[in-house]
């Protein structure tokens, strides 16, 4: 049986050790960075690889949002804006943002689909505030929840009508993070009557497949666990006060925001509550004793895992990508060559 584990590659092919390890230890699905990420018949042949280590079509995800984190990127596949790009957008014309932001992760799914990657995690439902850290900035679409809301919507849906299930993230939102949790703890001390301002959009789009949860601090709901610890972020705030029963899956546990021993990790998120940890970095070595520390999917975790893996199984519409690149451009002016990164500090590290 599966062990409730998304884990790595650690480079473009697979490796003798790495079957080795995924056939013996069974994770129930994979992610790629920029690391895995070279031409679309290497993806393709190791998408097919690491399906075949675990002997079954499991899920293989991807963090492809567009702007500036973007696994599939220039020159080999065109980039495309960043998710603030339809926010402002939005605030003049609803319509054409929706239609844009649609077409967007058509053609992002497109591209996913199109070498063998069948889950996102994206979109990025964080509202985008003042003061916060630079780590979610142009990633997210606005302040405005609710123009969040609406824009996520129709972004889950341009995934799945390519054939790709989308990740809600990072919930319960952590826009207003002063601290990048990639390098420290982050501590939100916002009310709970903002913090639900911030859920806004999650609770909007619940009925999405699978949601990730960020190493946050939420003072007002606990004061001490990060909330990819915390039963009472978990349980209360995200499964009562949002109503989400999809998959509920950890942020990259190996981020600094998380000072601990692995086995310490594991443990502290499966007794919040949470389904799937993910792990994103590391040696064999450490691959092998993390997914030990996994426990096999089992009870509503897997009936959640069940519905995450039927969400997108095949395309819902045939897409012509000439034509939804021409209309893409025609809406907004973003030509299929371009290739800026629009980073408010071109300097920090891709994570890729």
């Amino acid at each position: 049986m599966a062990v409730a584990c998304v884990i790595d590659v650690a480079g473009p092919v697979l490796t003798l050790q790495e079957r080795r390890l995924f056939a013996a230890r069974d994770p129930w699905a994979f992610i790629l960075f920029g690391r895995s990420c070279e031409t679309p018949g290497q993806i393709r042949a190791l998408c097919e690889d690491l399906r075949d280590s675990v002997g079954r079509a499991c899920l293989i995800f991807i963090d492809q949002e567009g702007g500036r984190v973007q696994r599939l990127a220039p020159p080999i596949w065109p980039r495309l804006p960043a998710l603030s790009f339809y926010g402002k957008l939005w605030q003049d014309n609803p319509a054409h943002a929706r239609e844009a932001c649609a077409l967007h992760h058509q053609i992002m799914g497109q591209m996913l689909r199109d070498v063998g990657i069948d889950a996102n995690c994206a979109p990025c439902l964080d509202l985008r505030l003042e003061g916060a850290s630079h780590a979610i900035g142009d990633r997210a679409v606005s302040a405005d929840p609710n123009c969040v809301a609406d824009l996520g919507q129709v972004g889950l849906a341009g995934l799945q009508s390519a054939g790709v299930a989308g990740v809600l993230k990072h919930m319960p939102g952590q826009g207003r993070a002063a601290l990048d949790s990639h390098e420290a703890l982050p501590r939100i001390a916002a009310s709970k009557d903002v913090l639900a301002q911030d859920l806004l959009p999650f609770r909007a789009n619940q009925s999405a497949p699978m949601g990730m949860i960020g190493h946050v601090v939420f003072e007002a709901i606990d004061p001490v666990a990060p909330a990819s610890q915390s039963a009472r972020v978990v349980h209360h705030w995200i499964r009562d006060a949002m109503g989400f029963d999809g998959l509920l899956m950890t942020d990259d546990l190996t981020m600094k925001a998380l000072d601990q021993p692995d086995e310490v990790k594991a443990a502290r998120v499966f007794e919040a509550g949470i389904d799937i940890a993910m792990r994103c970095h590391g040696t064999l070595d450490e691959r092998d004793a993390f997914l030990q520390h996994c426990p096999p999917l089992a009870g509503a975790s897997l009936d959640r895992a069940k519905r995450a893996e039927a969400y997108a199984p095949k395309p819902v519409v045939a897409l012509d990508p000439d034509q939804l690149w021409a209309r893409f451009t025609e809406l907004t002016g973003w030509e299929k060559a371009m290739t800026l990164s629009i980073s408010p500090d071109p300097t920090r590290k891709a994570w890729a």
